[in-house]
């Protein structure tokens, strides 16, 4: 039996500039690899000359991991005329024109409306509606009919297939609990009620893990998942959930899973050994494409593999069909270099 690995793509991902297409080339029975671009934190406002170094890998897909755009305002004209300001891009426009499956991903909270915001962000639904227009997602999607950005697309890769799983930690989180150390700003919640994911979404991620066929899972939050130290925005804040999804991971079988984040202005792996999973499940964090944590001196993570990348960088996983392997690359957005990667095995 295969070993399998979850990949969530935190953030933090359903971003970009048209909806994904779904549908195999011509040739996808030659396919024997698949290469993912991801990345989070982009100011619009700032240079975009990046895209181009990002094109010159050729990759089939590209993941959002949120705050695709730096749009912390209730007018939503204002919002709108930010998402034109990227979508009209030329470097971008160009990016996205080369992607075989187009992008997607998902929000955060600075293309959600408000810096930290949860489920009482008032105008909510109406940045969900220009988060959809941003990427040509019709009233026909499932999405349109229920709360938040979560949704599920499914891959085929010549004869593999890969299942993204967009989740959104904005729309139904419950309120965060200010630190009461100094050196933090949140802290835990020791409620058993409180939500990240909110009953709607975990039942529906429950029915996806469990209709999944696909060779490779992979699933995208926009805040990080293993990492929970720093007392910023974490699932670990809700540790509850955290053992949800754990919990999930174990009771169905998934095959080939890995997470995918963003968020926190830096880059880097972190790996979890869980009892009862025969992989280790890892996080892969890609943080940010325009600014990064210039200031950063240190922070704990006890599940860190490699070093914090505090510079601007955007990520590379390439998934080898054949052999069930990937490779996971941080890369510098200034001319595409590799600052650190990560191999793993999903096969025994």
């Amino acid at each position: 039996m295969n070993t399998r690995f979850l990949v969530l793509v935190l953030a933090s991902v359903m971003l970009g500039s048209c909806r994904p297409n779904t549908e195999q080339p011509a040739d996808a029975e030659q396919i024997t690899s698949f290469r993912i671009a991801l990345g989070s934190c982009n100011r619009q406002d700032m240079p975009q000359d990046y895209w181009s170094v990002i094109q010159k890998d050729s990759a089939d897909i590209f993941i959002w991991g949120g705050d695709n755009i730096y749009a912390d305002t209730p007018d939503m004209d204002l919002m709108e005329a930010k998402y034109d300001s990227l979508k009209n891009n030329p470097y971008y426009q160009t990016f996205v024109s080369k992607l075989p499956y187009g992008p997607m991903g998902v929000w955060d909270d600075h293309d959600y409306g408000k810096n930290d915001a949860g489920e009482g962000w008032e105008y909510k639904d109406e940045a969900k509606t220009l988060f959809m227009d941003f990427m040509d997602i019709d009233s026909t999607h499932a999405m349109a009919n229920r709360g938040g950005i979560y949704h599920a697309e499914v891959i085929d890769a010549g004869d593999k297939s890969i299942k993204f799983y967009m989740l959104d930690m904005r729309y139904f989180r419950d309120g965060l609990l200010e630190a009461e150390a100094s050196d933090k700003r949140y802290q835990p919640h020791s409620s058993q009620d409180s939500t990240l994911l909110g009953e709607a979404q975990w039942d529906w991620l429950e029915q996806e893990f469990k209709k999944s066929e696909a060779d490779f899972n992979i699933i995208v939050s926009s805040i990080q998942f293993l990492s929970s130290e720093h007392g910023f925005e974490t699932w670990g804040n809700f540790p509850h959930e955290v053992e949800k999804l754990q919990s999930l991971l174990l009771d169905y079988s998934l095959d080939n899973v890995l997470m995918l984040s963003g968020d926190r202005h830096i880059s880097e792996f972190s790996q979890k050994k869980i009892e009862g999973l025969d992989y280790m499940l890892t996080d892969f964090t890609s943080s940010g494409l325009t600014h990064s944590y210039a200031s950063y001196d240190g922070e704990p993570n006890q599940y860190r593999v490699g070093e914090v990348v505090a510079q601007t960088s955007y990520g590379i996983v390439d998934l080898d069909l054949e052999v069930e392997e990937a490779d996971l690359k941080i890369k510098s957005t200034k001319d595409g270099h590799v600052i650190q990667n990560l191999k793993l095995s999903f096969s025994k």
